[in-house]
């Protein structure tokens, strides 16, 4: 062999070992970071609820009201809504709560018993419970969850027109509901995620339900925002007194997470 085809063969080899060096990985996907220790998050919402069923005081006839999510600015006089949840490991606790005042007026069939029938209603509920995932990894988790329902609610019904006329009823309730579901997320990417709960219960109501599901955007380690629609009834009687309703609407969220 000549030294000539001695060189141009070392050459070859040479360009060879560093074209395959250069050769790009394809890049791994990039896992969600999980956090160690306590976790904490923060989230005022807004919902915006309407309501439909059945509302009754003693010594009137129960009233039916029907307004949906496209009332809400008629019928929502005054809203307040926050959740939180502290996470440790596969162990949460879990917290919410809802305070609305809600109006509506409307026709009653025939106008017998009365031409028109007003209902104000003042609304809060809370729920506090603890949880244990069932499901936990790097890009989701699935929790069980338990705990109770606490409502209370102040409601006037006023009746004009018709037999009933000038009739005006006014009952506070308060009652507690056991409850039990599944609540979970999972992030498509770092930054896009989907949340959903389903609980059901009862105790002082004969049933006690809540279901939502919403999706969301993670900015940083601090801020998220999240879109979503929740429904919730409850069915409570006691002497005269009725609450049967359900209320559902889309809501609107922002966390905080420390």
């Amino acid at each position: 062999m000549t030294y000539a085809a001695v060189i141009i063969a070392a050459t070859l080899r040479i360009s060879l070992a560093e074209g395959a060096d250069m050769t790009p990985l394809a890049p791994a996907p990039t896992p969600v970071q999980t956090p160690s220790g306590w976790t904490y998050t923060i989230t005022p919402y807004f919902w915006g609820l309407g309501i439909s069923g059945d509302i009754g005081v003693r010594g009137l006839p129960p009233a039916h009201v029907n307004a949906d999510f496209g009332d809400i600015w008629k019928n929502l006089d005054f809203a307040a809504m926050a959740t939180g949840e502290a996470r440790y490991d596969r162990y949460s606790i879990v917290g919410d709560f809802v305070y609305a005042k809600l109006s509506n007026d409307s026709a009653t069939p025939r106008g017998i018993v009365a031409n028109n029938v007003e209902v104000t209603s003042k609304i809060f509920t809370g729920f506090f419970g603890a949880g244990y995932a069932l499901l936990d990894e790097p890009n989701g988790h699935l929790d069980i969850v338990g705990g109770a329902r606490v409502w209370s609610l102040d409601t006037t019904i006023s009746l004009n027109g018709g037999i009933l006329g000038g009739a005006r009823g006014e009952s506070t309730k308060t009652w507690v509901d056991a409850m039990a579901g599944l609540k979970g997320n999972y992030f498509f990417t770092p930054q896009i995620y989907t949340t959903g709960w389903g609980l059901v219960g009862g105790g002082g109501a004969d049933v006690d339900w809540d279901v939502g599901a919403g999706l969301g955007y993670k900015f940083n380690d601090t801020f998220s925002a999240l879109a979503g629609y929740r429904a919730m009834g409850v069915d409570y009687r006691d002497k005269g007194f009725v609450f049967d309703v359900t209320m559902q609407g889309p809501m609107l969220g922002l966390s905080i997470h420390f």
